[in-house]
């Protein structure tokens, strides 16, 4: 499994962090001049610069480089979370919304996993809104990523007849 993600502040950058603590490989497109709603991108995410564009434009690489995409948000969908919806839908790529008004840890964790296994991604794409945004997005989609990574790891559980 790659995790993929624009390195904007709050779940863009948790899902990052959370690949990288764990070993996992991980990059992304950024816009040009790895601009971030704080400033620059610290230069320990492994992500590639855009030449050209902005987050519009880093939005869509990230989608269309990844098998699916998993959008964590809470609330609304709006900027650039909707964009990505949006950009999704349009492209007929495969996607997973998980509100976080709407579930907890363990459940988006589970929903990511059903996710990812039923469509085989050997990618992931991670969204959602900046911090500013969305004050709790970072430590929501933290945690989602490792316990995703994680339940990735194991043998799924299987039913008993």
């Amino acid at each position: 499994m790659k995790i993929i993600s624009g390195a904007q502040t709050g779940v863009d950058r948790a899902a990052l962090d959370a690949a990288l603590s764990l070993g996992v490989q991980c990059g992304g497109w950024v816009p040009a001049g790895r601009l971030d709603e704080d400033g620059i991108i610290p230069d320990h995410y492994p992500v590639k610069e855009l030449e050209k564009g902005g987050f519009k434009q880093r939005t869509l690489q990230n989608l269309m480089d990844a098998d699916g995409t998993l959008i964590l948000y809470f609330g609304d969908l709006e900027g650039g979370t909707e964009e990505t919806v949006f950009r999704c839908i349009k492209l007929h790529r495969p996607y997973c919304l998980v509100d976080a008004r709407e579930v907890d840890i363990d459940r988006a964790v589970a929903k990511a996993g059903a996710f990812v296994r039923s469509k085989e991604l050997r990618s992931l794409n991670v969204a959602g809104p900046r911090a500013s945004k969305w004050p709790g997005g970072y430590s929501f989609a933290h945690a989602v990523v490792v316990g995703l990574i994680r339940s990735l790891a194991e043998p799924p559980v299987q039913q008993s007849p």
